[in-house]
Formats: C-alpha cells, structure tokens, sequence
C-alpha cells in the first residue's frame, strides 16, 4: 500500500493529465473545411428481368386454385429447362369478385407470377416467347449485376480520392494556405442512378420464335463519393 504523501502525488498527476487531455479536447480547431466530390461512370445493363404471369376467374375458388397451380408449375418446369435462366415464384393473390350490387361474392379472381433473370438476354428473350403461349407479360427491367457494380465502384475509388485531393489543394490555394492536413475521409457508393428500364402489357406477337425482338437494355450510372474534412495550414 503506498503512503498517502505518494498516493495524493499520484492523484495529482492524473489530475493534471486528465485536464490536460480534457482541455486538449475543447481546444477550438480552426481552419478546418469539409469538401465533398463525386466522380461517375456509365455502365451497361448486364441483367434482364421478365415477370410473367397467370390469372383466371372461377366461381369456385378450390377449382381456381388447382387451374392456376397447374398453368403456374407448367411454366416453372419449363423455365428451369433454360440454362443460364434465374427463376423464382413471385407473388401469387386471390380475391372476391362482388356482384354489380355488391351484396354477395359471385366469383374469385387469381393471379401469380414467375420471375426470371439471366445475362443472357437472347435466350432470356426466347424463352420469354415461348412462355407467352401460356402466359402474360408482367413487365420487363434491366439492371447491373451487384459483382459488376462493385467492380466498377472499387475501380472508382481512385478517382474519387483523386478528385479530393484536387479540390482540398485548390481550397487551399484559395485561402492562401501553404498546405493542408487531412483530417477525415469517407469514401460511399451512391447518388443518381437510372431507374431500370420497363416495357410493361407486351403481346405474345411481339416475341415470336421467328422474329425474337432485339433489346436495349439502356445504362445506369455507377458513383462513388468522397466526402473528408482537411485543415489548412495557413
């Protein structure tokens, strides 16, 4: 156990550090600017997504269901015969169809929907017209597949420091400084992208085996952001 002389000695040093590192931290910072860049690339559609889908209207909903479970397997098992074709179950409701008074239900009415996707848009396409003799068309889209998105945003990374590094020399030109400090950088993916492109109600017609419509997927805009605070030593 230390003597009291040395422990109230010990108690004063921390005292005093403890200050010293309190004051230190309610020191005002001056000359410190926050800078915000954004740089941007084009990048071309690489995926394509179709729904499609079925829908009937029966008085008896145990019938409705068994009929749009067999038109709805039918076009699962004949998607996933595609290679390179993602495919999944979409949404699927049913509801009451009212008589013109509205009193009583004199139907149900069903819908469910398939979804595919792939990079390979011919054969996406293809498969699209041939699935059209059963089914409808939900809509079509276009996106960046999340590997290349991330691709291009890491092979942004450069340029969006770089473009920091531009403006924090010219602000500190501007300011008459001789140099700055870097205080804090994030860097985040993000601002304006293209909504994906639709083509919604398309007939059959239009994807028939021997005229397989020729698509255009359209870009979107890849961003990486650099926001940072420097200090400028003036």
């Amino acid at each position: 156990m230390l003597p009291l002389s040395r422990l109230a000695t010990a108690l004063a040093f921390t005292t005093a550090g403890l200050l010293s590192i309190a004051a230190h931290a309610d020191e005002p910072r001056y000359n410190q600017i926050s800078l915000s860049t954004q740089v941007s690339n084009e990048v071309a559609h690489d995926l394509m997504q179709v729904t499609l889908y079925t829908e009937a209207q029966q008085k008896d909903p145990a019938a409705l269901a068994a009929e749009i479970t067999r038109t709805l397997n039918a076009g699962l098992t004949q998607a996933r015969g595609v290679k390179g074709v993602t495919v999944s179950q979409g949404s699927r409701n049913s509801y009451p169809v009212y008589s013109e008074k509205g009193e009583e239900i004199s139907a149900w009415r069903e819908r469910a929907e398939i979804r595919l996707e792939s990079a390979d848009f011919a054969a996406l396409s293809k498969l699209t017209g041939e699935m059209l003799k059963t089914l409808k068309m939900g809509g079509m889209s276009f996106s960046i597949a999340d590997a290349t998105r991330k691709k291009e945003e890491d092979a942004l990374i450069k340029d969006a420091v770089a473009a920091f590094k531009e403006r924090a020399q010219l602000t500190t030109e501007a300011l008459g400084g001789k140099s700055y400090k870097l205080v804090s950088l994030n860097l985040n993916s993000g601002g304006f992208v293209r909504p994906p492109m639709r083509m919604q109600a398309m007939k059959a017609s239009a994807f028939s085996d021997s005229a397989t419509p020729e698509v255009e997927a359209g870009t979107s805009q890849v961003t990486m952001n650099a926001d940072g605070v420097i200090e400028v030593q003036l």
